[in-house]
């Protein structure tokens, strides 16, 4: 397959800048270099791209690291047969193109020199500053001779790492993946599909949680073109066969113009055709596709207000469709992005999606975290013109996390070195220019850093195993977005869709969540499997007991990689389950049979028998209720009985009934818990210091780590039954004790 065949820019695609023809930029890099008073031509479209989103950027830097790139990878050609040095270029202006800083951009140009040439990091280090030496340190892959199977997880490990400390690493590593997808046709098939599986399970959600737009998009339709070809060549067909498709979005466009422009709303309406994936999609989602659903309209305004302005007018000129109505500005994405989206009906019944964000939206949607630029840079200070011609410290230094990576663990024995894979060294502390003070414990933690990537920094540091980590590493970024929960303290945390309580309580307590017991969400009781929503307010609840662990059934429920890797350790280290100790000596719960205590109820009418009635086994000092029953007897019930309420009905006369003396009585508790080692024996032994009788006993089966108790209890005086309801209570993983309302199930 071909370069070109894999590329999926073809007409019909929404085109940008012209690509640029990087066979000729490559006969110019070999004509040597040029005056030291201009730039050489083969970086003059880099230098076009990057003084347009940075006017006053000192193009110097970006001279001396070109000549030090070609002259270093001079010889070398690519498997398509240009100079080498084309690969670093393209990989410069992908970014210079997107808005990034001249640091970036400089560490872009030498980010293949260190691992393919003769020069070293001191190298760039003494020539361009710690900070691009950083960079380029952070995109340097690890050596397939020393770590073998283990060298592209690895790799990943320490980019990510690095990434953590600085975004900009993973923005130079998605643009250079995004040049070698282009040229990937040069390579044999099965090699495309490797590279294209790993860009498709890694990269490409790398890119939509960074909120690289414009680079996650890309990627996305060349490896759609090599992963499902016969689907990739029925779009680009469906695409050709609705070339003039524009024609009808155009025609809406014109119409929101010129409401936007009665309305005096300053606006710029364009239309954006959708990429092959985007189509595919949505042609498997609605069938047979209209002129309009191959593109959406964007409007760009100038202030956040403008944008509820232009969505008033749309809703008030055309027909809104209301379930397609989102607002990102409110509520941002965990990418950065921001965005209205809506959609309006044509007069002849097409659906046309409307996208409306202002100018600095639109930039950050596109480009993501490159658009934020150097995330040291003092604020009164551009970050373009933070240019690295000297050696200058970053604001602080890297770090105790980037050590802690040290963690990166070799390969299976036989294939890794004796040595795990390092982070890139941090650059010192201290930023003479006056940038932002080193964190107290000498971390520098880049402050765009977004909270999946803290997560994902904490939970690889538990995955030494190559193998787990790249496992969990798909896992964790195949997760589609991102909720917060509250906790009862105020806190925060963030967690992706779909996690539950397991995950939330490993996210808050670590290995102390292995005793969690069940949750409550929102105030309310809840299972471990409790789906969690974004907004709600859970509060992991953990046992006293020390021997209570996780059940493998935990793994069901758990979508972290923090909690599954977790539950994974401690179920290995404890294959038959928790370590209980052995019991102490306890007293003996009495358990007794036999006839019902006799009541101490009486009646007004003499020599009438009275006894309570099982259902809701009354006791002093409950309010009661009395009905007579045949054989002339009453039966005592509680007030509240449901009994009560269907012999009322039924036209039944009240008997009043009244306590009278002491005397043992007979009572049903029903106790609710979550199932941990040595409940019964813990219950029965409070049931005893109360110095209640078990007449009978039921547990039912658990259900989802809940499980029901059902105790009928002989007491020797009703006033001790609110003392025993709270000894009860006060047993470890009882969360409810209550009187029962029916008679308990039968024990036999």
């Amino acid at each position: 397959m071909s370069a070109e065949a894999t590329n999926p820019s073809a007409p019909g695609r929404r085109r940008g800048r012209p690509r640029i023809d990087l066979r000729r930029i490559g006969r110019a890099a070999l004509l040597g270099p040029t005056a030291r008073d201009r730039l050489p031509d083969a970086i003059g479209h880099v230098a076009d791209a990057h003084r347009a989103h940075h006017p006053d950027a000192d193009l110097t830097v970006l001279r001396r690291a070109y000549e030090l790139a070609e002259s270093s990878h001079r010889g070398q050609f690519r498997k398509s047969g240009e100079p080498y040095i084309t690969h670093p270029l393209a990989v410069t202006l992908i970014l210079a193109e997107l808005g990034a800083e001249t640091t970036t951009l400089t560490a872009s140009l030498l980010h293949d020199t260190v691992e393919d040439t003769d020069v070293t990091l001191d190298q760039v280090r003494e020539e361009f500053g710690d900070e691009v030496a950083y960079l380029v340190d952070g995109v340097t892959k690890l050596e397939k001779v020393d770590y073998g199977a283990a060298a592209e997880p690895e790799t990943f490990r320490k980019m990510l790492v690095a990434t953590g400390n600085d975004v900009r690493v993973m923005s130079i590593k998605l643009a250079d993946r995004l040049h070698n997808m282009r040229t990937l046709g040069v390579m044999r098939p099965e090699k495309q599909a490797r590279i294209a599986k790993v860009t498709r399970d890694v990269l490409i959600p790398l890119a939509e949680r960074l909120g690289v737009q414009a680079l996650k998009t890309e990627l996305e339709d060349l490896v759609f073109a090599i992963l499902h070809p016969v689907e990739y060549e029925r779009t680009r067909a469906l695409i050709a066969r609705y070339a003039d498709a524009g024609d009808a979005l155009a025609t809406v466009a014109d119409d929101v113009r010129t409401v936007l422009r009665d309305a005096g709303i300053t606006a710029e309406v364009l239309v954006r055709p959708r990429h092959f994936v985007s189509v595919h999609r949505v042609s498997r989602k609605r069938g047979d596709l209209r002129g309009t659903d191959f593109g959406r309209l964007l409007v760009l305004v100038g202030e956040d207000a403008d944008c509820y302005a232009v969505l008033g007018e749309l809703h008030t000129c055309f027909t809104p469709v209301i379930s397609e109505f989102k607002d990102f500005i409110a509520a941002p994405k965990f990418n950065l992005y921001q965005s209205l989206h809506t959609a309006v009906a044509a007069p002849d019944g097409a659906v046309a999606e409307v996208l409306i964000r202002t100018h600095r939206m639109h930039k950050v949607a596109e480009a993501g975290v490159v658009a934020l630029g150097n995330p040291y840079a003092p604020a009164s200070a551009p970050s373009a013109s933070a240019s690295p011609s000297a050696p200058s410290a970053p604001p602080s230094s890297a770090v105790a996390s980037t050590a802690s990576t040290a963690s990166c663990a070799p390969a299976a024995a036989g294939t890794a070195p004796a040595t795990a894979p390092t982070a890139p060294t941090a650059p010192p502390t201290g930023d003479p220019a006056g940038g932002p003070d080193p964190a107290e414990n000498g971390e520098r933690a880049d402050p765009t850093r977004p909270g999946w990537l803290s997560r994902l920094l904490d939970w690889q540091q538990s995955a030494p195993d190559p193998d787990t980590f790249w496992t969990s590493l798909r896992a964790d970024l195949a997760q589609d977005g991102e909720i917060t929960v509250f906790l009862p303290d105020g806190g925060t945390l963030a967690l992706p869709e779909g996690a539950t309580c397991v995950d939330a309580a490993y996210e808050q307590y670590g290995t102390a969540a292995h005793a969690c017991v069940g949750a409550r969400v929102n105030g309310r009781l809840a299972t471990l499997g409790t789906v969690l929503r974004d907004g709600d307010t859970v509060q992991p609840l953990l046992a006293e007991d020390e021997g209570s662990g996780p059940s493998p059934d935990w793994l069901e429920h758990a979508r972290t990689p923090t909690a599954r890797i977790a539950i994974d350790h401690w179920l290995a280290a404890h294959p038959h389950g928790p370590d209980t100790p052995d019991a102490d000596p306890r007293p003996a719960a009495a358990v007794v049979s036999g006839r019902r205590p006799t009541a101490n109820a009486v009646v007004d009418a003499p020599h009438t028998g009275v006894r309570l009635a099982g259902c809701c086994t009354p006791v002093p000092p409950d309010a009661v209720t009395g009905f007579a029953v045949r054989g002339g007897a009453v039966t005592v019930h509680r007030a509240e009985c449901p009994a009560v309420r269907r012999m009322e009905t039924l036209g039944r006369q009240p008997v009043t009934v009244r306590w009278s003396g002491e005397a043992p009585c007979r009572v049903t508790l029903v106790a609710e818990s979550f199932g941990r080692p040595r409940l019964l024996a813990d219950l029965t032994e409070a049931i005893a210091t109360a110095g209640a009788a078990v007449v009978s006993a039921t547990v039912e089966p658990p259900s989802e780590q809940r499980v029901r108790h059902t105790y009928t209890l002989l007491l020797a005086d009703a006033a001790g039954l609110p003392a025993l309801m709270r000894a009860m209570r006060d047993v470890p993983g009882v969360y409810d004790v209550s009187r029962a309302a029916q008679h308990p199930p039968s024990t036999r």
